[in-house]
């Protein structure tokens, strides 16, 4: 028997990383088309998208069949699937999840991450390191509901224009943004978005983004890390890597990036960059 990991793409974890991974798409909607997050759309192809609409897509939760099919393969053949999903409090997909789960018992596991896309991302790696140190399914969800309070997401987003569709914030406000080169910085807490300030520029928010870091205890490199970024193009999480080298230099050689897609992108926006880690 083996232990079978079902996410979903909202953590934008490739399917291809490992065997024992399920990834089931979110489902993105631009005008009367559907798309299947990471399948039928490209993170590429949902940014140039993006950026032609006049209106954001809308992005749906996954519902239980399509959890129920895929628990039910796994299960089949003699295995455990531990399911890993977005926060409970951000969509309705853990329930969903939840609901399907139901019908398997002990086979089948629901851990909500109470994160997104690359803070949900870590927690999945964090989740296959257990399963290659030999732990059986329960030690695996008990570390991972322990783990997760470690989690630390932070993300300087280059615009308000896309919370402003979104209706998270007015018309005006977003303006004054624009005008002010105003760059908010947000965070995941409790598996809930926050503003943690509102930064004059890119240097200020990257120094804000460095305080939370130092905030929160500090990075664990021994866990799993990530940073990530929205849009076409990579410059800008580079960047930020460049500048913020003695965050790291001592500590690592290498710092996984990853892109952020549409289930996420849609709230974001391009020219977002974002750091997930475990805090010691």
């Amino acid at each position: 028997m083996s232990i079978h990991i079902i996410t979903d793409s909202a953590s934008d974890i490739s399917a291809s990383e490992r065997e024992n991974l399920t990834v089931l798409p979110m489902t993105i909607t631009f005008g009367e088309t559907e798309y299947q997050d990471g399948v039928t759309l490209t993170h590429r192809q949902f940014y140039e998208m993006l950026v032609e609409s006049d209106s954001l897509p809308v992005t749906s939760q996954i519902p239980p069949f399509i959890f129920e099919e895929a628990m039910g393969r796994i299960v089949e053949n003699g295995d455990t699937a531990i399911v890993v999903t977005i926060s409970g409090k951000l969509s309705g997909t853990w329930q969903s999840a939840m609901t399907a789960a139901a019908a398997f018992g002990d086979s089948v596991y629901v851990v909500d991450s109470e994160n997104v896309t690359i803070g949900e991302h870590i927690l999945v790696n964090y989740a296959f390191e257990l399963i290659d140190r030999g732990m059986n399914a329960a030690e695996i969800v008990a570390e991972l509901n322990l783990a997760k309070k470690r989690i630390h997401l932070v993300a300087l987003l280059d615009t308000l224009e896309y919370l402003k569709k979104g209706g998270r914030v007015s018309s005006a406000v977003a303006f004054a943004a624009g005008v002010l080169s105003i760059k908010p910085v947000i965070a995941i807490q409790d598996g809930e978005v926050v503003m943690l300030g509102k930064a004059r520029g890119s240097k200020q928010a990257n120094n804000l983004i460095a305080e939370q870091i130092q905030k929160a205890g500090s990075i664990d490199f021994s866990m799993p890390y990530l940073l990530g970024y929205t849009g076409l193009s990579d410059a800008l999480i580079q960047k930020y890597i460049e500048d913020n080298a003695p965050l790291w230099k001592n500590e690592t050689d290498r710092l996984p990036v990853g892109s952020v897609g549409g289930t996420i992108g849609t709230h974001t926006g391009p020219g977002a960059i974002a750091v997930a880690w475990f805090s010691k």
